[in-house]
Protein backbone atom coordinates (compact mmCIF):
# COMPACT_ATOMS: atom_id res chain seq x y z
CA UNK A 1 0.00 0.00 0.00
CA UNK A 2 2.80 2.32 0.66
CA UNK A 3 4.29 1.81 -2.74
CA UNK A 4 0.58 3.03 -3.94
CA UNK A 5 1.08 6.72 -2.00
CA UNK A 6 3.22 7.76 -4.71
CA UNK A 7 0.53 7.68 -7.38
CA UNK A 8 -1.32 9.98 -5.11
CA UNK A 9 0.85 13.57 -4.70
CA UNK A 10 -1.51 15.36 -2.39
CA UNK A 11 -0.61 12.67 -0.04
CA UNK A 12 3.22 14.10 -0.23
CA UNK A 13 1.95 17.34 1.35
CA UNK A 14 -0.58 16.33 3.46
CA UNK A 15 -2.03 13.80 5.62
CA UNK A 16 -5.04 13.31 3.84
CA UNK A 17 -8.28 11.76 6.34
CA UNK A 18 -11.12 13.38 3.69
CA UNK A 19 -12.23 10.97 1.13
CA UNK A 20 -15.90 10.61 2.56
CA UNK A 21 -15.71 14.10 1.34
CA UNK A 22 -13.48 13.78 -2.07
CA UNK A 23 -11.51 10.92 -3.76
CA UNK A 24 -8.21 11.92 -4.70
CA UNK A 25 -7.30 11.91 -8.40
CA UNK A 26 -4.01 9.70 -9.33
CA UNK A 27 -0.90 9.99 -11.97
CA UNK A 28 -2.03 6.91 -14.16
CA UNK A 29 -6.19 8.12 -14.18
CA UNK A 30 -4.69 11.85 -15.19
CA UNK A 31 -2.61 10.08 -18.46
CA UNK A 32 -5.85 8.82 -18.86
CA UNK A 33 -7.64 10.95 -19.12
CA UNK A 34 -5.24 13.60 -20.79
CA UNK A 35 -5.05 10.77 -23.91
CA UNK A 36 -8.51 10.76 -23.68
CA UNK A 37 -9.14 14.62 -24.63
CA UNK A 38 -6.57 14.76 -26.91
CA UNK A 39 -8.11 12.00 -29.07
CA UNK A 40 -11.04 14.50 -28.73
CA UNK A 41 -8.87 17.30 -30.16
CA UNK A 42 -7.80 15.78 -32.75
CA UNK A 43 -10.54 13.33 -34.04
CA UNK A 44 -13.85 16.11 -33.15
CA UNK A 45 -17.52 13.91 -33.71
CA UNK A 46 -15.42 11.45 -34.97
CA UNK A 47 -14.09 10.32 -31.60
CA UNK A 48 -17.66 9.95 -30.75
CA UNK A 49 -18.87 7.59 -33.32
CA UNK A 50 -18.25 4.80 -31.18
CA UNK A 51 -19.13 6.38 -27.53
CA UNK A 52 -22.13 3.43 -27.28
CA UNK A 53 -20.46 0.63 -27.21
CA UNK A 54 -17.66 2.12 -25.01
CA UNK A 55 -20.21 3.08 -22.93
CA UNK A 56 -21.30 -0.57 -23.22
CA UNK A 57 -18.23 -1.63 -21.54
CA UNK A 58 -18.59 0.72 -18.45
CA UNK A 59 -21.86 -1.28 -17.41
CA UNK A 60 -20.21 -4.34 -17.72
CA UNK A 61 -17.30 -3.17 -16.15
CA UNK A 62 -19.40 -2.01 -13.07
CA UNK A 63 -21.88 -5.20 -13.46
CA UNK A 64 -18.58 -7.22 -13.24
CA UNK A 65 -17.11 -4.98 -10.52
CA UNK A 66 -20.42 -5.40 -7.86
CA UNK A 67 -22.42 -8.01 -9.41
CA UNK A 68 -25.11 -7.26 -11.58
CA UNK A 69 -26.00 -7.49 -14.75
CA UNK A 70 -25.49 -5.09 -17.47
CA UNK A 71 -28.60 -4.89 -19.03
CA UNK A 72 -29.55 -3.83 -15.17
CA UNK A 73 -26.80 -1.17 -14.87
CA UNK A 74 -27.82 2.47 -15.53
CA UNK A 75 -25.21 4.93 -15.55
CA UNK A 76 -25.49 8.91 -13.97
CA UNK A 77 -23.79 11.62 -13.37
CA UNK A 78 -24.18 10.68 -10.13
CA UNK A 79 -26.23 9.14 -7.50
CA UNK A 80 -28.70 12.30 -6.63
CA UNK A 81 -30.28 12.39 -10.35
CA UNK A 82 -31.05 8.71 -10.34
CA UNK A 83 -32.65 8.86 -6.81
CA UNK A 84 -34.57 11.41 -8.15
CA UNK A 85 -35.73 9.90 -11.49
CA UNK A 86 -36.97 6.96 -9.44
CA UNK A 87 -38.86 9.13 -7.33
CA UNK A 88 -40.19 10.88 -9.65
CA UNK A 89 -41.65 7.56 -11.37
CA UNK A 90 -42.80 6.42 -7.82
CA UNK A 91 -46.26 7.00 -6.91
CA UNK A 92 -47.18 10.30 -4.05
CA UNK A 93 -49.29 7.30 -2.12
CA UNK A 94 -46.44 5.36 -1.32
CA UNK A 95 -44.95 5.44 2.22
CA UNK A 96 -41.18 6.02 2.16
CA UNK A 97 -39.21 4.72 5.43
CA UNK A 98 -36.10 7.19 6.52
CA UNK A 99 -33.09 7.85 8.33
CA UNK A 100 -32.92 10.43 10.67
CA UNK A 101 -30.44 12.73 9.71
CA UNK A 102 -29.75 10.66 6.74
CA UNK A 103 -27.70 12.54 3.21
CA UNK A 104 -30.00 15.16 2.35
CA UNK A 105 -29.87 14.21 -1.37
CA UNK A 106 -31.71 11.18 0.08
CA UNK A 107 -34.53 12.70 3.24
CA UNK A 108 -34.57 16.08 1.38
CA UNK A 109 -35.33 14.38 -2.48
CA UNK A 110 -38.55 12.31 -0.60
CA UNK A 111 -39.78 15.01 1.70
CA UNK A 112 -40.13 17.48 -0.90
CA UNK A 113 -42.08 15.39 -3.75
CA UNK A 114 -45.08 15.26 -1.14
CA UNK A 115 -44.76 11.02 -0.18
CA UNK A 116 -45.83 9.91 3.03
CA UNK A 117 -42.47 9.39 5.05
CA UNK A 118 -42.07 8.08 7.98
CA UNK A 119 -38.66 7.75 10.32
CA UNK A 120 -35.75 5.65 12.27
CA UNK A 121 -33.47 7.07 14.58
CA UNK A 122 -29.94 6.15 13.86
CA UNK A 123 -27.78 5.24 16.83
CA UNK A 124 -26.29 2.00 18.51
CA UNK A 125 -29.80 -0.13 17.95
CA UNK A 126 -29.99 0.72 14.21
CA UNK A 127 -31.15 -2.49 12.88
CA UNK A 128 -33.98 -2.70 16.15
CA UNK A 129 -35.04 0.65 15.28
CA UNK A 130 -35.93 0.47 11.63
CA UNK A 131 -37.94 -3.32 12.49
CA UNK A 132 -39.94 -1.14 14.66
CA UNK A 133 -40.37 1.75 12.15
CA UNK A 134 -41.65 -0.82 9.74
CA UNK A 135 -43.98 -2.88 11.99
CA UNK A 136 -45.52 0.17 13.17
CA UNK A 137 -45.61 2.78 10.05
CA UNK A 138 -45.62 -0.57 7.50
CA UNK A 139 -44.00 1.57 4.89
CA UNK A 140 -43.43 0.78 0.70
CA UNK A 141 -39.88 1.91 0.37
CA UNK A 142 -36.99 1.94 2.02
CA UNK A 143 -34.62 4.63 1.21
CA UNK A 144 -31.06 4.83 3.37
CA UNK A 145 -27.34 5.14 3.16
CA UNK A 146 -25.79 2.27 3.99
CA UNK A 147 -23.17 4.21 5.85
CA UNK A 148 -24.63 7.10 7.55
CA UNK A 149 -21.73 9.88 6.37
CA UNK A 150 -21.94 12.23 9.27
CA UNK A 151 -20.77 9.16 12.02
CA UNK A 152 -19.76 6.46 9.58
CA UNK A 153 -22.52 4.23 11.09
CA UNK A 154 -22.90 1.30 8.86
CA UNK A 155 -25.94 -0.92 8.06
CA UNK A 156 -25.42 -4.66 8.50
CA UNK A 157 -25.72 -6.50 5.39
CA UNK A 158 -26.92 -9.59 6.99
CA UNK A 159 -29.91 -7.56 8.62
CA UNK A 160 -31.05 -5.98 5.17
CA UNK A 161 -31.49 -9.81 4.28
CA UNK A 162 -33.36 -10.73 7.29
CA UNK A 163 -35.52 -7.55 6.85
CA UNK A 164 -36.44 -8.42 3.37
CA UNK A 165 -37.07 -11.78 3.96
CA UNK A 166 -39.83 -10.99 6.30
CA UNK A 167 -40.71 -7.84 4.30
CA UNK A 168 -40.83 -8.89 0.80
CA UNK A 169 -42.54 -6.32 -1.07
CA UNK A 170 -40.56 -3.56 0.93
CA UNK A 171 -38.45 -2.14 -2.28
CA UNK A 172 -34.82 -1.76 -0.58
CA UNK A 173 -33.26 1.26 -2.15
CA UNK A 174 -29.66 2.16 -1.16
CA UNK A 175 -27.09 4.91 -1.46
CA UNK A 176 -23.89 3.28 -1.57
CA UNK A 177 -21.86 6.31 -2.25
CA UNK A 178 -19.84 5.86 1.27
CA UNK A 179 -19.81 2.48 1.00
CA UNK A 180 -18.90 0.86 -2.91
CA UNK A 181 -15.15 0.93 -2.75
CA UNK A 182 -14.27 0.03 0.42
CA UNK A 183 -15.66 -3.59 0.90
CA UNK A 184 -15.77 -6.43 -1.04
CA UNK A 185 -19.60 -6.64 -2.14
CA UNK A 186 -21.91 -8.82 -4.52
CA UNK A 187 -25.22 -6.93 -5.31
CA UNK A 188 -26.57 -10.00 -7.13
CA UNK A 189 -26.68 -11.86 -3.36
CA UNK A 190 -27.48 -9.09 -1.04
CA UNK A 191 -31.43 -8.48 -1.06
CA UNK A 192 -31.05 -4.68 -2.02
CA UNK A 193 -33.37 -3.65 -4.90
CA UNK A 194 -31.47 -0.57 -6.01
CA UNK A 195 -28.31 0.21 -5.55
CA UNK A 196 -26.46 4.01 -6.23
CA UNK A 197 -23.07 5.51 -6.07
CA UNK A 198 -21.54 8.61 -6.96
CA UNK A 199 -17.59 7.67 -7.95
CA UNK A 200 -15.72 10.07 -7.06
CA UNK A 201 -15.43 9.44 -3.30
CA UNK A 202 -14.02 5.86 -2.57
CA UNK A 203 -13.66 4.82 -6.34
CA UNK A 204 -12.01 7.50 -6.98
CA UNK A 205 -13.27 7.92 -10.09
CA UNK A 206 -13.46 11.58 -10.67
CA UNK A 207 -16.84 13.91 -10.54
CA UNK A 208 -19.71 13.31 -12.69
CA UNK A 209 -20.25 9.51 -12.60
CA UNK A 210 -22.54 7.08 -10.85
CA UNK A 211 -24.44 4.47 -11.67
CA UNK A 212 -28.13 2.56 -10.65
CA UNK A 213 -28.35 -1.05 -10.23
CA UNK A 214 -31.55 -2.90 -10.22
CA UNK A 215 -32.54 -6.52 -9.11
CA UNK A 216 -34.32 -8.79 -12.34
CA UNK A 217 -37.90 -6.62 -13.15
CA UNK A 218 -37.35 -3.88 -10.67
CA UNK A 219 -36.76 -1.28 -13.66
CA UNK A 220 -40.13 -2.15 -15.20
CA UNK A 221 -41.82 -1.99 -11.70
CA UNK A 222 -41.04 1.19 -10.90
CA UNK A 223 -41.39 2.68 -14.82
CA UNK A 224 -44.94 4.98 -14.71
CA UNK A 225 -47.33 3.33 -17.27
CA UNK A 226 -47.88 6.73 -18.86
CA UNK A 227 -43.86 6.45 -20.12
CA UNK A 228 -44.34 2.82 -21.28
CA UNK A 229 -47.39 3.88 -23.17
CA UNK A 230 -45.25 6.68 -24.74
CA UNK A 231 -42.60 4.72 -25.44
CA UNK A 232 -44.61 1.93 -27.29
CA UNK A 233 -46.94 4.38 -29.17
CA UNK A 234 -43.64 6.40 -30.81
CA UNK A 235 -41.59 5.68 -33.25
CA UNK A 236 -38.50 7.03 -31.52
CA UNK A 237 -35.20 4.86 -31.24
CA UNK A 238 -34.89 2.84 -28.54
CA UNK A 239 -31.89 5.22 -26.83
CA UNK A 240 -34.81 7.64 -25.97
CA UNK A 241 -37.35 5.34 -24.76
CA UNK A 242 -36.13 2.78 -23.28
CA UNK A 243 -36.76 1.72 -19.47
CA UNK A 244 -32.94 2.80 -19.16
CA UNK A 245 -33.59 6.00 -20.87
CA UNK A 246 -35.32 7.80 -18.07
CA UNK A 247 -32.31 7.63 -16.71
CA UNK A 248 -29.35 8.27 -19.20
CA UNK A 249 -31.55 10.87 -21.53
CA UNK A 250 -29.26 13.35 -23.33
CA UNK A 251 -25.63 12.59 -24.04
CA UNK A 252 -23.33 10.57 -21.26
CA UNK A 253 -19.36 12.06 -21.23
CA UNK A 254 -17.25 9.60 -22.20
CA UNK A 255 -14.35 11.52 -20.05
CA UNK A 256 -16.20 10.82 -17.01
CA UNK A 257 -17.45 7.53 -17.45
CA UNK A 258 -14.05 6.45 -19.12
CA UNK A 259 -12.41 7.58 -15.63
CA UNK A 260 -14.94 5.48 -13.33
CA UNK A 261 -14.06 2.39 -15.74
CA UNK A 262 -10.46 2.69 -15.22
CA UNK A 263 -10.20 3.69 -11.28
CA UNK A 264 -12.21 0.26 -11.24
CA UNK A 265 -9.24 -1.73 -13.23
CA UNK A 266 -7.32 0.10 -10.67
CA UNK A 267 -8.97 -1.11 -8.14
CA UNK A 268 -8.92 -4.50 -8.70
CA UNK A 269 -5.55 -4.85 -9.49
CA UNK A 270 -5.14 -4.06 -5.65
CA UNK A 271 -7.52 -6.53 -5.30
CA UNK A 272 -10.78 -5.42 -3.22
CA UNK A 273 -10.59 -7.79 -0.82
CA UNK A 274 -6.90 -6.66 -0.06
CA UNK A 275 -8.56 -2.78 0.30
CA UNK A 276 -11.17 -4.38 2.49
CA UNK A 277 -8.14 -6.17 5.00
CA UNK A 278 -6.42 -2.90 5.21
CA UNK A 279 -8.98 -0.74 5.52
CA UNK A 280 -10.94 -2.55 8.78
CA UNK A 281 -7.04 -2.59 9.99
CA UNK A 282 -6.42 0.93 9.97
CA UNK A 283 -10.73 1.45 11.03
CA UNK A 284 -10.38 -0.57 14.44
CA UNK A 285 -6.86 0.64 15.04
CA UNK A 286 -8.47 4.48 15.40
CA UNK A 287 -11.83 3.55 16.52
CA UNK A 288 -9.74 2.20 19.96
CA UNK A 289 -7.40 5.23 20.18
CA UNK A 290 -10.22 7.44 19.61
CA UNK A 291 -12.30 6.24 22.14
CA UNK A 292 -9.76 5.75 24.61
CA UNK A 293 -9.43 10.22 24.03
CA UNK A 294 -13.26 9.99 24.62
CA UNK A 295 -13.88 11.67 21.43
CA UNK A 296 -16.30 9.65 19.77
CA UNK A 297 -19.98 9.49 20.32
CA UNK A 298 -21.13 6.24 22.83
CA UNK A 299 -23.42 5.00 20.00
CA UNK A 300 -20.47 4.23 17.28
CA UNK A 301 -18.34 3.11 20.17
CA UNK A 302 -20.45 0.32 21.33
CA UNK A 303 -21.13 -0.93 17.76
CA UNK A 304 -19.37 -3.93 17.05
CA UNK A 305 -18.90 -3.19 13.09
CA UNK A 306 -18.20 0.25 12.13
CA UNK A 307 -17.03 1.36 8.80
CA UNK A 308 -13.69 3.56 8.71
CA UNK A 309 -15.68 7.20 8.56
CA UNK A 310 -15.66 8.60 12.49
CA UNK A 311 -17.06 12.00 13.55
CA UNK A 312 -14.45 13.67 16.19
CA UNK A 313 -15.96 15.92 18.97
CA UNK A 314 -14.40 18.86 18.18
CA UNK A 315 -15.16 22.42 16.89
CA UNK A 316 -14.01 25.33 14.26
CA UNK A 317 -10.80 25.95 16.28
CA UNK A 318 -9.83 22.35 16.47
CA UNK A 319 -10.55 22.42 12.76
CA UNK A 320 -8.21 25.04 11.92
CA UNK A 321 -5.27 23.68 13.93
CA UNK A 322 -5.74 20.34 12.12
CA UNK A 323 -6.17 22.19 8.90
CA UNK A 324 -2.06 24.37 9.86
CA UNK A 325 -0.56 21.09 10.25
CA UNK A 326 -1.70 19.63 6.44
CA UNK A 327 -4.20 17.28 8.18
CA UNK A 328 -7.11 17.46 5.83
CA UNK A 329 -10.60 16.87 7.59
CA UNK A 330 -14.06 17.98 7.17
CA UNK A 331 -16.82 20.14 9.51
CA UNK A 332 -19.72 17.73 9.75
CA UNK A 333 -22.74 17.93 12.00
CA UNK A 334 -21.43 18.66 15.21
CA UNK A 335 -18.00 17.33 15.14
CA UNK A 336 -14.80 16.65 12.58
CA UNK A 337 -15.47 14.46 10.93
CA UNK A 338 -12.07 11.86 9.21
CA UNK A 339 -12.71 9.09 6.85
CA UNK A 340 -9.84 6.30 5.61
CA UNK A 341 -8.95 4.98 2.63
CA UNK A 342 -6.47 2.56 1.46
CA UNK A 343 -3.60 5.09 1.12
CA UNK A 344 -4.24 6.30 4.36
CA UNK A 345 -1.45 4.56 6.96
CA UNK A 346 -1.04 4.24 10.36
CA UNK A 347 1.59 6.76 10.73
CA UNK A 348 -0.65 9.24 9.11
CA UNK A 349 -3.23 8.28 12.06
CA UNK A 350 -0.73 8.56 14.82
CA UNK A 351 -0.02 11.77 13.21
CA UNK A 352 -3.51 12.83 13.93
CA UNK A 353 -3.80 11.34 17.60
CA UNK A 354 -0.36 13.36 18.51
CA UNK A 355 -1.97 16.75 17.27
CA UNK A 356 -5.13 15.67 19.34
CA UNK A 357 -3.30 15.33 22.31
CA UNK A 358 -1.46 18.49 22.24
CA UNK A 359 -4.71 20.33 21.54
CA UNK A 360 -6.06 18.59 24.73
Amino acid sequence: MKNLRKEFPVLSQNTYLNTASSGLLYDSLLDYRQEHDLDFLIGGSIFRDHQEKFLNTVRKSIGKFFGCESQNTVLTPNFSLGLNTILNGLEKSKKILLLNDDYPSINFSVVNKGFKVCYAEVNASLEQNIEEAISKHTPDVFAFSLVQYISGITIDLDFLKQLKSKNPDLLLIADATQFCGTKVFDFKTSEIDILGCSGYKWLLGGYGNGFMMFKENILDQITPQEYKTAASNGDYDSSYTSLQARYECGHLDTFNFGSLQYSLQFISKIGLSVIEEHINELSKYTKTELANLNLLERDVVIRENHSSIFNLKGDQKLYNILKEKNIITSLRGNGIRISLHFYNTKEEVTKLLDTLHRYR
